[in-house]
């Protein structure tokens, strides 16, 4: 029971780290102490192909951060980084939410298949996507986020560079910055 419970939070880790990688720099750094609350029709776990499989009504939280999905899947590979795929099911959506660090706003995002890699710390939102940080916010048939590089791509096209099934244009609404939010002048 300790090795599955142990399984069951490594493998939360890779599906926070899959649902909300959007903008992790911004999340609630006080979540990561959090313990993790995971409930599902159905839990999986394959030690030996290091997969963990979460299905029906999918709902994790941890401190801030709450995951809803249908489906999620997380596997590892051999030098232990996770990659984690939440998918909505049935026409439905992948969602989270987290509270931003220091502000009373939250980072929301959808789609209905949410990738993540920690290796690349590179995440995925396929099928209409949509990310929410604050009151900025960008839609579209794919949205891509390298966190490294901390940079967005935004498309009305798929991964692979081939058009939307049905093709959108990407809108972002970004709001204008309060002086708050500037650097002071030298």
């Amino acid at each position: 029971m300790k090795n599955y419970k142990r399984c069951i939070s490594q493998t939360a880790i890779c599906v926070l780290l899959a649902a909300h990688a959007a903008l992790p720099a911004w999340a609630e750094k006080a979540d990561r102490n959090k313990p993790v609350n995971l409930d599902a029709d159905r839990i999986t776990v394959d030690e030996a192909k290091k997969t963990q499989i979460f299905e029906g009504n999918v709902q994790l939280a941890q401190g801030t951060l709450v995951i809803r999905t249908d489906h999620m899947v997380v596997s590892q590979d051999s030098n232990g980084y996770q990659r984690g795929v939440a998918t909505g099911g049935a026409g439905g959506l992948a969602r989270f939410k987290q509270k931003r660090e220091g502000r009373d706003d939250y980072i929301e995002g959808e789609a209905e298949r949410i990738e993540h890699d920690a290796r690349t710390e590179r995440s995925q939102f396929f099928g209409r996507a949509h990310v929410k940080n604050g009151r900025d916010e960008v839609r579209g048939p794919y949205i891509a986020f390298d966190s490294k590089a901390e940079t967005y791509v935004v498309t009305n096209r798929t991964a692979g560079g081939t058009p939307a099934v049905r093709p959108e244009r990407v809108h972002a609404v970004i709001q204008p910055r309060n002086q708050d939010d500037k650097a002071p002048s030298p």
